[in-house]
């Protein structure tokens, strides 16, 4: 389905393709009168998903990423009639055994190592640690693929065992809600203000793509932020934009974040 231009003018031009393929999704399970569940989607997807899916009085929206406070989540568009279930959700925790007191291994080495062996990302979810032990969260159809395709992680001979969903690991939530004053969105603003650095600092962090947003890399300052969107810096912690609660008496956003400072 076509969308409709109304909607496309209240967002960016980029994001359209992803709409579009989020209204295939609510398509289908309002013709089919069924549950659709969709692949993992980061914080911006799901709000985009949920707006489109806000319009049909008769679906509702589920997430879920195998935990509480999970980045990555698997939406399911289902008719009021249907009751969501954990297991809809099809997803798989995977515990790296490794030799954990004679090795280290850190989120890009993880990262890195399974989207080389050839998967897509929106397959993958939410990588968490406890400080020792790693456990990943796949969708359930790619499960014994990984088993059998990674052995290693670098240099640690590792092993992917599948747990149960209960035993997931414990994973702490050290964020911390910012509300400030901005003149703009712009993503060097917004960096430079969360951070206590300079504008400058802020650019070239991003010209040296040390920012992702959204977990990609993207290298423009001047970019606006929207709700949703999630902005990682190398070496200084992750910002999402959860609120624009509008403009103060002198013209400016008033805006809420949820920060998370590197230690």
């Amino acid at each position: 389905m076509a969308i409709n231009e109304n909607i496309q003018q209240h967002f960016r031009q980029s994001e359209i393709p992803f709409m579009q393929t989020a209204s295939d999704w609510i398509e289908r399970a309002n013709n089919e009168y069924r549950p659709v569940l969709t692949e993992f989607l980061n914080g911006r997807e799901i709000y985009l998903l949920q707006t489109l899916v806000n319009r049909y009085p008769n679906l509702k929206l589920a997430t879920n990423g195998g935990y509480a406070g999970a980045e990555m989540k698997r939406g399911l568009i289902y008719p009021e009639y249907f009751e969501p279930q954990l297991s809809d959700f099809e997803l798989s925790v995977l515990q790296i055994d490794y030799p954990i007191k004679f090795a280290t291994i850190k989120h890009s080495q993880v990262l890195g190592t399974i989207m080389g062996s050839g998967i897509e990302r929106s397959v993958l979810g939410d990588i968490i640690t406890d400080g020792e032990q790693w456990e990943v969260i796949v969708e359930k159809t790619m499960e014994s693929y990984l088993i059998n395709s990674i052995d290693h992680i670098g240099r640690t001979k590792v092993k992917l065992v599948p747990i149960p969903a209960d035993q997931i690991l414990h994973v702490i939530d050290d964020s911390k809600v910012v509300n400030l004053t901005l003149p703009s969105l712009r993503m060097d603003v917004i960096i430079a203000a969360v951070f206590h650095i300079s504008r400058n600092v802020a650019k070239e962090l991003i010209l040296h793509d040390k920012v992702r947003l959204n977990w990609f890399t993207y290298d423009k300052p001047d970019y606006d932020i929207a709700v949703h969107d999630l902005l990682s810096v190398r070496g200084y912690g992750r910002i999402r934009l959860i609120a624009n609660n509008g403009f103060s008496k002198k013209d400016k956003y008033k805006v809420e974040f949820q920060v998370i400072k590197n230690k």
